[in-house]
């Protein structure tokens, strides 16, 4: 999957459980991203592995917006 599209679904994911994809930190080769209490790393790569990405997107997915 493209590193953009996996960031533009993230972050569509992010927002319909009520949070955000927030950036932490820049990597030497990796970009450091939060959302919720999950904070995950992304490979700056053209292409990120697609069971990858559905991992992440799936634990996305789990976290929960505060009321």
């Amino acid at each position: 999957m493209k590193r953009t599209e996996l960031l533009k679904k993230l972050s569509a994911v992010a927002n319909s459980n009520g949070l955000l994809l927030e950036l932490v930190r820049e990597g030497g080769n990796h970009t450091i991203y939060r959302v919720g209490a999950y904070q995950f790393t992304v490979a700056r790569h053209r292409e990120v592995p697609e069971e990858t990405a559905k991992g992440m997107l799936r634990r996305v997915a789990q976290e929960k917006g505060e009321e």
